[in-house]
């Protein structure tokens, strides 16, 4: 964005007070209008729960239900409001025709419905984004206003169509611009939502239609996690009715990752969305072991899908010969034939394993009941079948020999049996891998999950299907906690109908969510997240590039309409199982409905850090299309030479470090370390070190490069490039991510040459 230029300071008519303080005294009467406005809603909401507690019947079940919808409808209101009140309002449009919008993070309207804030996310507030001077359909002037809890602290305004204003509104405020403010501000370790800031070809992505697969490519700093958090809560506010009863799920490739962003949606006014990583989108499974880069490729391959099926039919056994079984000393036996034809039928169901096993154990038991009522000179009848049929599941011999033919799994014994049984992966990678790669695939039993098996245990479970031991009595539950949550629905209609304003940003299923019973107590979001079946209306995945085809295998199922929003840059590419191109990563799931949008300008690192970052892959042989930094910056990147000494290295980054916060008077600081390193004695030592640093050490994250996708830092140091760049097949990736993090200073540290391309200033 640019500012108006000039001064743009005048003397107000008849007073002393410049044209800025009288700009911002009005804009905070409005403020306080707003505020205001939200106060109300909070006490009408407690005058209305008062009056209830009041008038209805406490003894009467439906007295109780009254007040606990509208309880929860009222906590729910102003847990929202809560978490947008800070930054309310951020925004004013001066229209051509004289008409004020005031844009903000929620709508508010007043007594008479008149909108007094318009959302974010409302097509109204779409010229916030999207005018510009040479298009500036129908908007004078942009404001954009800033402020400290309820107090505005500023304002800067962007002329874009003198000709739609008064000659006494040229006389405006300006400021450094509201975007190079932002850009420039201290980070705080988490990041914040940007909707105040949001560029154009932001916004368009943002607003993109909900189908189908859209692929957000962008570079170092082009904001891509930040319009796909913004684009989900756009798409929960546009298609809410359609969305919110489903949730949307957004997967980020760490913890650390994870952490970062949980404010964003909040403070947008979502909070019913599932956060997860790759490791643990599997519900019970927290992926956290590593092992070799060439056994995750391997899992991460999509034949794997064909081992894992063949491995599933190998557990549907054929008999070698007839078994006799006794019941109550007579003698029946169980028939090689029988046991295949019941194999056959079991299969021709295209059920999962522990489904179909329904029907082969009841074709086994007919064909031993009729050989039973033969035997007993009895009708082979169905009322006598039927007897006899229970008869047969009381004898263990008759449990034990169809089991053995047919057993019930469960996903994570059977895949452990699998890695950890040498004659079953051999069978069941045979004519599927080499002999040299099915090795790589055998374990201990035990052994801990890495995030690699998750999508093998998601395709296990898609094939063998729930447990089904106890699926009469699960089927009963589901279908009274489904009648239970359809009233519980229908009853919240009626109180949104009768709430008014706290309607707005709720619908039926949400409120349900709120004051359903014990049963059904669980959010969308905590449902989903242990629902292993579950499909979501909508999926986030951050750092795209980096999943398997196997995982992705996996997320299409989590959302079977493809309605998705991948975020990712291939230049950044660092696991050997990830994408080299986006076709290969999707057309196997939505071939023909995915699209591409590129984000082309970096936002956070300076060109100055960007030009030698780019260098460095373009030396490496990866080809990489630089995006357009927004700034050049202050600082130039530096480079110390130490001695490989852990001594030495530890020195060398606490003068980094400290050198940095004196130099921007504070901030977030990343110390970035490779693979190997991140878990060695100098990441403890340098923990231990900062803590001499009282103003530091709550300041400065020691890493490792697995650890920093889709993070950034005031300052970053990177030690040993060239360790970095050794540590995996895709190091030099690795270290373009690493090199890209930060948002002023950028140190590298090292021990001899530097890689080719990286050329820095000596510090």
């Amino acid at each position: 964005m640019t500012s108006m230029g000039g001064d743009g300071v005048g003397e107000a008519a008849g007073g002393t007070q410049n044209a800025t303080d009288r700009e911002v005294s009005l804009e905070q009467d409005y403020v306080d209008v707003l505020y205001g406005r939200l106060d109300d809603i909070r006490s009408r909401a407690e005058k209305t729960l008062d009056d209830l507690r009041r008038t209805s019947s406490s003894n009467t079940p439906a007295g109780r239900a009254e007040r606990d919808a509208f309880d929860a409808l009222h906590t729910e209101r102003v847990a929202q409001l809560g978490a947008v009140e800070d930054r309310l309002v951020f925004g004013r449009l001066d229209m051509s025709g004289g008409e004020r919008r005031y844009v903000g993070r929620i709508g508010l309207s007043d007594e008479g419905q008149q909108q007094m804030l318009v959302d974010w996310r409302a097509p109204a507030a779409a010229a916030f984004y999207q005018a510009t001077a040479a298009s500036p359909g129908g908007v004078a002037r942009r404001r954009h206003l800033a402020t400290r809890g309820r107090t505005v602290t500023g304002i800067d305004d962007e002329l874009l169509d003198a000709s739609g204003l008064d000659a006494d509104d040229l006389t405006t405020v300006t400021g450094d611009g509201a975007l190079m403010t932002a850009l420039t501000e201290h980070r705080t370790g988490k990041m914040r939502d940007i909707v105040a800031t949001l560029q154009s070809e932001q916004d368009q992505i943002v607003r993109a239609p909900l189908t189908g697969v859209l692929v957000v490519q962008g570079g170092p700093g082009t904001g891509k996690t930040a319009v796909a958090l913004h684009r989900a809560a756009y798409l929960l506010y546009t298609h809410r009715e359609r969305i919110a009863k489903s949730g949307v799920l957004v997967v980020g490739p760490s913890p650390v990752f994870l952490r970062y962003i949980e404010r964003v949606l909040p403070s947008l006014g979502e909070t019913g969305v599932v956060l997860s990583t790759p490791g643990q989108i599997f519900p019970g499974v927290e992926a956290r072991a590593t092992e070799p880069g060439e056994v995750a490729v391997l899992k991460g391959d999509v034949r794997m899908a064909r081992v894992i099926r063949e491995a599933v039919r190998q557990r549907q056994l054929l008999l070698p010969k007839p078994v006799p079984i006794s019941i109550d000393g007579e003698q029946i036996v169980l028939r090689p034939a029988a046991v295949a034809e019941a194999r056959s039928r079991a299969r021709q169901t295209g059920r999962p394993h522990n489904e179909a096993r329904t029907t082969f154990v009841k074709h086994l038991l007919d064909d031993l009941a009729g050989q039973l009522a033969r035997s007993r000179r009895l009708e082979n009848d169905a009322e006598n079948r039927l007897d006899l049929a229970a008869e047969l599941r009381d004898s263990v011999d008759v449990r034990r020999e169809i089991n053995l033919r047919w057993m019930p799994l469960s996903a994570e014994a059977f895949l452990d049996k699998l890695f950890s049984t040498p004659a079953r992966l051999r069978a069941a990678t045979e004519h599927k891998l080499s002999r040299a790669e099915s090795r790589l695939l055998l374990r201990e039993a035990g052994s801990p999950w890495t995030q690699a098996d998750v999508p093998l245990l998601d395709e296990v479970a898609e094939l063998i299907g729930a447990d089904v031991t106890a699926s009469a009595a699960a089927a009963r539950e589901k279908a009274r906690v489904a009648a239970e949550r359809a009233e519980a629905v229908r009853y919240a209609q009626g109180v949104l109908q009768m709430s008014g304003e706290a309607s707005a940003m709720m619908t039926a299923d949400m409120l349900a969510d709120r004051f359903e019973g014990p049963n059904g107590s669980l959010t969308v979001a905590e449902r989903a997240r242990d629902d292993r079946t579950w499909t979501y209306g909508h999926i986030v995945v951050d750092e795209a590039q980096e999943v398997s085809p196997m995982m992705w295998r996996t997320l299409g199922r989590r959302v079977p309409s493809r309605s998705m929003t991948v975020v990712g840059d291939l230049a950044q590419t660092s696991s050997a199982a990830g994408a080299t191109t986006w076709a290969g990563a999707l057309d196997t799931i939505a071939k023909d409905r995915w699209r591409v949008a590129e984000l082309t300008v970096n936002y956070r690192t300076p060109a100055k850090i960007m030009r030698p970052a780019a260098a460095m892959l373009t030396a490496q042989g990866i080809s990489v299309r630089l995006p357009e930094s927004a700034r050049e910056g202050d600082f130039e990147p530096a480079v110390t030479q130490v001695p490989n000494k852990p001594e030495n290295v530890i020195q060398a980054v606490l003068e980094a470090v400290t050198n940095d916060d004196k130099a921007l008077g504070g901030g977030q600081f990343a110390v970035i370390l490779s693979r190997a390193g991140a878990v060695g004695e100098v990441s403890e030592r340098i923990r231990k070190e900062l803590l001499t640093y009282p103003s530091l050490a709550e300041r400065v994250s020691v890493l490792s490069v697995d650890d920093v996708k889709g993070l950034e830092y005031d300052a970053v140091t990177v030690v040993d490039p060239v360790g970095i760049i050794a540590a995996s097949p895709r190091g030099a990736s690795d270290l373009y991510v690493a090199l890209t993090r930060p948002t002023q200073r950028l140190t590298v540290i090292h021990h001899g040459e530097l890689p080719p391309g990286l050329k820095m200033h000596e510090r």
